[in-house]
């Protein structure tokens, strides 16, 4: 897969006009971060911060998956999206 695909897709997601729910956007968060920086490093944020947790948990539900499998799980659930 073209990076270039993987760029064009995360501008998309970006022209969403309507909001795809918090499913969506947190799977997009965690496939965006596991294809550009890898696995998630660092500790899970306490309960006091119940959005960084979920982000936390939505970027290590991909640990192990490759950078180009997740660029094109990306781009797939992308497709999927602007096509609705």
């Amino acid at each position: 897969m073209a990076r270039a695909q993987f760029e064009q897709a995360a501008e998309a997601v970006k022209q969403l006009t309507t909001d795809p729910g918090n499913e969506a956007k947190l799977r997009l968060y965690g496939l965006y971060k596991q294809a550009t920086e890898g696995d998630v490093s660092g500790s899970r944020p306490g309960f006091t911060n119940p959005v960084g947790r979920q982000k936390f948990d939505a970027w290590a539900a991909f640990k192990g998956t490759s950078s180009e499998a997740a660029q094109e799980q990306y781009v797939a659930l992308v497709n999927d999206l602007t096509a609705r």
